[in-house]
């Protein structure tokens, strides 16, 4: 089932998520709702907090950046990169910094050059909660690292110089009143709610 992707400006993408245990109820089904949600809208990625649940879990497939871009340079090794990440922790991020452009599905219509380190070491429990600990570099690190700033209750917008968040701001006061066009379901602040 898709499920609505929660915009900017909602409080809950705000909130550090909690870990969860096995006993989480319908968790193979939310996971596997999230993947057909994350598809649906074309991403790569979807945390928990992105569909209004406060929980330390991620799902990622970055098997499009295996594929050749313009500059016939995809990335191979991220041909089968599809994870699970429950209660993830990012134990080292290391390596040369790097830009890359990064967009959001709570943030549509808004994709920005961001800065992050180019490897990081994660610890996760997968969907079966089997622990793992793995080094990504490149694209899969990047995914990993603006996945787990969701759980954080950070944005990748947080990441931007002030003068380009000064740039955005009524992009993103548009965004969080549902004044946006996207081909994926949205569920938008409510402008009545106290925040």
């Amino acid at each position: 089932m898709k499920l609505p992707i929660v915009a900017y400006g909602d409080p809950i993408l705000r909130k550090k998520a909690e870990e969860i245990d096995e006993d989480y109820p319908n968790l193979k089904e939310l996971i596997s709702d999230m993947f057909e949600t994350m598809y649906a809208a074309r991403g790569v990625g979807l945390a928990a907090p992105q569909v209004g649940l406060p929980i330390r879990l991620f799902v990622i497939d970055a098997s499009p950046f295996a594929e050749d871009d313009e500059d016939g340079e995809g990335d191979p090794a991220l041909k089968d990169f599809k994870k699970v990440l429950i209660n993830p922790i990012i134990i080292e991020e290391k390596g040369e910094k790097w830009g890359f452009n990064e967009g959001c599905l709570s943030i549509p219509d808004i994709n920005e050059d961001v800065i992050r380190p180019s490897q990081v070491v994660i610890n996760y429990l997968d969907e079966d909660f089997e622990e793992h600990e793995v080094e990504l570099s490149g694209l899969a690190a990047r995914v990993v690292q603006h996945e787990y700033d969701h759980i954080e209750g950070k944005l990748f917008v947080d990441k931007l110089s002030p003068l380009k968040k000064a740039m955005l701001k009524g992009k993103l006061e548009a965004i969080s009143k549902g004044m946006v066009q996207v081909g994926y379901k949205m569920k938008f602040p409510n402008p009545k709610k106290k925040r």
